[in-house]
Parts: structure tokens; sequence; C-alpha cells
């Protein structure tokens, strides 16, 4: 029943003045919808390397399970659409599948970009963390290479940059080596901070996981001025992203299975932001157990890992952004058992030996002495403060606390107690002003302070390999850089005032503590410029001068390290290297289907420090061992490294690089040791058309040559060169769409071909053989 109401007066009929409004209110909302759901977006779809637009590239909406493919112009444009927030995926033929949150209130347009060409050596490096284009030419993982190879070393990963070798101490501890230099000379930036505890020797990996990174560059110039640490050779970054303004919870997870070692790696990577507070966290375990060569097991070379990171960030204001970074690295590393020999006589017989000694016959997990075991932990705590629209200052401060421990085989049963046991302490800070121009130039200019406290634990009863000491530097840098037309360049001078406190035993005997006070005037001066004479024709041309002091342990190592089985002795007559260095480039994209790049380098340095094996094998408490000092020579190294890349048609693409480099001691009229051999890496990687759920499938068959390093007097190490090698494999991957959800899959096989073969770069070739076949499964899964 409809009651009647009375209201001034008049009769209100309340059943017909419901059944009006329903339908006014059906009109309006229908009215309101309509007008929501009349937004259109478009945009283009380029190619991050080269700014070129992707021609029919597929562009899905995940919640609504539409999407288009792009034009020949890498258009696209979607209709209809409501207002609401929406997840973008952006996939094309050999590339990866980029994700996209975008937030739809009107008819909107915008460019989103793809990794297409992974390979290309493009010199845009810092990812949005330098204003400007650094002059040098440079090298660049993604993610998704990251992930594939995420189970290898830091320093193994990096190795797939071109012009970048490594140098091995057996398989589980490696270090990048950068046109034949490595060690200090190659300054390593996590997430902005200069990574210590390198200065202990080469056989220390640097201890990053490398699954905390969404991109790693290599910058091959010595004009990183900005970067805290000796770049003499140059820069690595290790460089997280911001985190996106995405609210909903994400992540992915890892998972790597491969043959040899019977390894295992999980990785597992959280993220959600939001307006109090955005974070991101990263866990990673690693096991690999005895690695095996074609011929026989290379005992006790098993490693572990356990790492965690984490991100957080803040807006204290609209552009004041402040953000946290802690990380914790924790590794056990075997080292193969055949290199540690008790007498002179097993020495000389263990060098070249077909079969190591000690080698088991049956496959363990176990990790004995000799090993590594470390722990590294990073705090790094930054803030941008804009002054204007022009003027910004950014502060940082990084903390990192070193312990490393090193297990010998004692006798008596003492083979758990530490023959080695540091901790190292390193507080560095840093102010930045930086200031743009109209006329687009960049002015910017910083002072930074580090203090490092290294200390010997009393726990391993022998005399430490490495002595306490404090170390103190304190830097001023500036740099210029301008954008005019098809010219870019930039200029910049670094000073660097360090000072070690040393406190080590003297080599003579009677025994005695000595104190050392050592003052070093570091200086460096760089100038760049990168010109387009053409939209598919550019070059660069950097030039820089560079001093680098001696480190601690060049100039006071006395003892053994074990992870290169070698007694190492320093010189604290040493004086600081000066180097110049010129680098050449040139790229032409011809056609956007044939692509090269060639680089070329010449540096001279004088008073080059290196490390020269001797000819005595010198017998301790703990057995007997190569001897190895440092000496000091003028030298130069030059080289070149080219990189082909062609797509004959849509789906194939053919890859070509080669790199080579020279070193020579100038005193001597001889080359310089451990200079990486020629190479040459070529790949044909085949994409797949993808189906209903299957996408960028792709096949690749690689295939390296590493030639015979016979720039080498035979006198100037205990063996020869080893023969040049071949090495052949392949892989496939796949990418499964379940839902809103992705699932990625690959399956590949290293040393296809089980070659046998010993690596010149590897300290342990004196004694062993490199890995055999390799198969492996990687899981990845997105949600």
């Amino acid at each position: 029943m409809y009651r009647t109401f009375v209201c001034i007066g008049r009769s209100f009929d309340f059943a017909n003045t419901y059944k009006r409004f329903i339908i006014s209110a059906l009109f309006v909302l229908k009215f309101a919808l309509a007008q929501q759901c009349s937004l259109k977006i478009q945009g283009t779809i380029l190619d991050k390397g080269t700014d070129k637009p992707l021609a029919y590239a597929s562009v899905m909406i995940e919640e609504l399970k539409i999407g288009v493919i792009t034009d020949s112009l890498g258009f696209f444009e979607i209709k209809n659409l409501c207002a609401s927030n929406y997840h973008i995926w952006v996939s094309h033929i050999n590339c990866g599948t980029e994700t996209y949150f975008v937030k739809i209130f009107k008819d909107s347009a915008f460019s989103l970009y793809l990794n297409h060409h992974l390979e290309l050596i493009d010199e845009v490096v810092i990812h949005g963390k330098q204003e400007g284009t650094p002059t040098q030419p440079s090298s660049t993982l993604n993610r998704e290479e990251i992930e594939n190879e995420g189970h290898k070393n830091f320093a193994d990963v990096v190795g797939n940059i071109q012009g970048v070798n490594i140098l091995k101490t057996g398989a589980g501890i490696s270090k990048p080596v950068i046109h034949g230099l490595y060690g200090n000379r190659v300054a390593i930036l996590n997430n902005g901070i200069s990574q210590s505890g390198q200065q202990w020797g080469n056989d220390h990996a640097p201890e990053i996981d490398p699954f905390v990174a969404n991109h790693i560059s290599v910058i091959k110039g010595a004009s990183a001025l900005a970067y805290n640490g000796n770049s003499l050779g140059g820069i690595i970054l290790v460089e997280p992203d911001k985190i996106a303004e995405e609210p909903h919870f994400h992540g992915n997870t890892t998972y790597i299975f491969q043959s040899n070692g019977l390894g295992h790696t999980l990785n597992a990577q959280v993220e959600q932001y939001q307006k109090r507070l955005a974070w991101r966290a990263t866990a990673t375990a690693k096991i690999n157990g005895d690695r095996q060569s074609p011929h026989y097991l290379l005992t006790n070379t098993g490693n572990r890992e356990a790492n965690f990171a984490l991100q957080l960030e803040k807006n204290i204001a609209q552009k004041w952004r402040s953000a946290l970074y802690y990380s914790l690295f924790t590794t056990e590393i075997g080292v193969l058992r055949g290199s540690h020999i008790g007498n002179l006589t097993d020495l000389e017989a263990a060098i070249g030996k077909e079969v190591p000694f000690f080698t088991r016959d049956t496959f363990s997990y176990k990790i004995n002495a000799p090993k590594q075991r470390v722990q590294h932990h990073l705090l790094k705590l930054s803030t941008e403060y804009p002054l204007s629209d022009f003027k910004r200052i950014f502060l940082k401060y990084g903390g990192q606390f070193n312990h490393r421990q090193e297990f010998d085989i004692r006798r008596n049963g003492r083979s758990d107690i530490p023959a080695l046991s540091l901790t190292q302490m390193t507080h560095f800070t840093e102010g930045i002003y930086q200031q743009l121009f109209q006329n687009k130039g960049l002015f910017k200019t910083g002072i930074q302070y580090q203090l490092t406290d290294n200390t010997n634990n009393p726990e391993t009863g022998i005399f430490p390999l490495i002595p306490d000491y404090y170390g103190h530097q304190a830097s001023v840098f500036s740099l210029y850089q301008k954008n005019k037309d098809r010219l870019f360049y930039e200029m910049g001078a670094r000073y660097d005032l360090k000072h070690f406190r040393v406190a080590t035993f003297s080599r003579a005997l009677p025994i005695t503590l000595e104190r050392y006070y050592l003052w070093y005037h570091n200086y460096s001066f760089s100038a760049g410029a990168k010109y387009h004479f053409a939209e598919s024709w550019k070059t660069n041309l950097s030039i820089g001068y560079t001093t680098r002091s001696p480190e601690v342990n060049e100039l006071f190592s006395n003892g053994l390290h074990q992870g290169v089985s070698g007694i190492e002795e320093g010189n604290v007559l040493l004086q600081p290297e000066k180097s110049f260095k010129s680098i050449l480039s040139m790229d032409w994209n011809a056609k956007k289907r044939f692509f090269i790049q060639g680089l070329a380098y010449y540096q001279y340095v004088k008073d080059f420090i290196f490390l020269e094996p001797q000819k005595e094998f010198r017998v301790t408490i703990r057995g007997a061992f190569p001897l190895f000092l440092y000496k000091q020579t003028d030298a130069v190294l030059y080289g070149s490294d080219w990189l082909v890349s062609y797509e004959p048609v849509e789906y194939l693409r053919i890859v070509v690089k080669y790199a080579q480099v020279r070193g020579m001691n100038l005193s001597q009229k001889i080359p310089l040791v451990y200079i990486p051999p020629a190479n040459i890496n070529a790949s044909i990687t085949y994409a797949f058309h993808d189906r209903k759920y299957f996408k960028n499938n792709t096949f690749t068959l690689q295939g390296k040559y590493i030639a015979k390093q016979k720039h080498l007097l035979d006198f100037q190490d205990f063996l020869p060169p080893p023969n040049a090698y071949f090495l052949l494999n392949i892989s496939f991957a796949s990418q499964i769409r379940l839902a809103s959800r992705q699932l990625k899959i690959g399956v590949g096989v290293d040393n296809l071909l089980n070659q046998r073969y010993r690596d010149y770069l590897n300290r342990q070739r004196y004694f062993a053989d490199e890995m055999g076949i390799n198969a492996s499964l990687k899981v990845n899964y997105e949600f």
C-alpha cells in the first residue's frame, strides 16, 4: 500500500514520485557511466636503447583482458575505457614483457618503452640517477638478464657484458676485468656506495647479490668523477630501481636448478607503494655442491649463500625524497682441495697435473677447509632536497661492515680455526650540489669523506696477512655537461687526499711492531664529447688523466692467500700510479636491422702495480705454495671492442662480439701477465610466433671462442698459457600467461660438447680443469 502525503496544502503521490525518481536515477547513472567509459588512451611503443618505434608490439590491459597491436610506426589506441586504475602489459618479439601502472581519468597519451636491443652498448647508463648523458661508452644488463643469470657469482653475471672478462679462483670466486684491469682499479658502486672489502686480494669476490639490482652497468671510461673509489679501469654500477607508484602488492619469485654441482637458487622479491612509505624486500638462497669437470669431480668446490635486502622510500614533501637501503650478504665458499699441497715435491707435481691431488670419486655438498666465510652488511641513507626547479642538494651516508674468515688445512685438528679473520668498518658521507641551466647545461660539485677501520681478530694464532690500519679519504669534485644541437660535451676534475695509519710486524728477525703514516694526493681530470653526424651515426671521444695510490694489500701483504693458493708479499715503497686513457667509439645503425659499434682505447700507466709470479716455491708450516710479489713498471694497455647485430628478418637476430686487449711492460719490454686473451662470442636467436598462452618464445644458439694467450714469455708464469678452446651453449625461453599472472620458463645447456679446457684467467688452472657440461632450468613467476 502506498501512502499519500500532504505537503503545503498539496497532495503528494509517493508511488508515482518513487517511480519517476528511480527512472531519473537510472538515466543519470547511465549517462555518467557513458561519460566515464568513453575515455581513450593512445601512445607509442619505443625501443629503450634507441628510441625507435617498435612495430607490431602487443599492448594489453590486464583488468579488461583487451588488447591491440601497434602499427608500423609503433602507435596504438584503445577506446571505451572507464575512469580507473589499470595495469598495461607491453611485449614484442625478442623483448621481455614490461608492466606499467596507469591512472586514467581523462583521455591520455604517453610513450612506453621496451628493451629490444639488449646487446647494444648504449651510452645512457645511469637510469635516472644522473642528469645529462656521460660521454663514455657503457654497457647495461637489465632485470630480465639478471634473473636469468642470478645463480652465478656477481662477476660472472657482469662478464656477459661486452668487453668485460673474469678473473677466477676456481668455480666459486671471481672478479670482473675491464680492459685488462681488475681488483682495486675497478670501482663497484653498490646502490651508490663504493663496495668495500675488495682491497684484500684478487681472490676476494665482490660481496653482492645480483638479484638486488634492476640494472648492472659498466662505464669503460676514466671520467666518472662523481663516484668514490678507484676507477682507473672502469666503474660498475649496481642499481635498484626506484619503487614504482603502484599501490598494489606485487612481486616475483625465481627458482634455478643447475646440473653441474646440483645447484639450487631461490629468490623472491616483493614490493608495494604507499604514500606513507614505499617498500621493497629481496631474499636469495643458494647452495651448490662439488663441481664436475669433464673427467673428474672438483673436490671441495661447493658454496652456500643467504642474502637479504630492504629498500624504503618516503616523500617528505612533494619534491623532497628520502630513501633507506639495507643489504646483508653471507657466503661460505670451498676452495679446490687439490690446490693446497703439503710439501715442495708434491707442489711441483701438482702444477699441471692431469687430475688434482685429493680428488674424490663421490659428490658432496660438504664444504671443508680450505674455504672462505664472509658476511657483509651495507646501510645507506640518502635524501634529495630541491632548492628550486633548477637547483638540488643530495646528501648520502653509507656504512659497511665486512667480516671475512679463511680456513686452511692445519695440523692437529686445527682446520676449524680460521687462518685469517678480519673485520672492516667503512663510513662514507657525501654532499652534492647540482644546478641545471636553461641553455641545457648541468653543473655538479660535491664533497666526500670515507673512514675505514680494518682490524685483525686474534683467534687465528698466526701473523696476519693484512695488517691493522685506519684509512681516511677526503674528496672534492666538479663537473660540467652541455648539450648543444648535435654536440654533447663534458669536463671535470677530482682531488682525493688519502691517509693510512698502519700497524704491522717486521719481516726480518727480530720481529718488531712497525707503524707507518702514509699520505697520498690523487688527481683526476677528464673531458669528453659525443657528436651525432646523422640520426644513425654518432661518435664518442673521451680522454682522462687519473692517479691511484697503492692499496694496503699491495703495500703490506705478507703471507698466504689461501683462495689463490699462493704467498703474496707487498712492497711499502710502491708509488701512486699515473694513468692517461683515451677512448674513441662509433655507433652506426642502418635501417633498424643492422647495428655496428666499434670501440678503441689506449692507456698509458706510469708506475703500474702488478703481481708477478716468481720461480720460487716457499715451504711453510701450512704447506708449500708458489710466491707472488707486488712490483711496479711503466705499462701500456690498448685494445678494441666490437659488436655487430643483424636482423635479416623480423624473427631472427645474429649478434657477434669481439674483444682484444694487449698489455706491455715498457720497462722490461715484455708482456704484462694476467691480460685477457682475444675472444669472440656469436649468437643466433630465433623467436617463434606468439600463441594464445605462450609469448616471447625464443631459441638461442651461442658459441664462444677464447684464443690462446700468446703474448707471454715462458719464464713469466709457472705454466705456459693453456690452449684455445670453443664452448657451445643452447637455451630456450618462453612466457606463459596465467590469468593476470606471468610465468617464465627457460632451459639451457652450457658447454654442450663437454669440452675439456683450462682458462688463462683462472688462478686454479695450475691444478685443475674447468667445469664440464651444465644443464639448467629457470622458472620465474610474477604476481
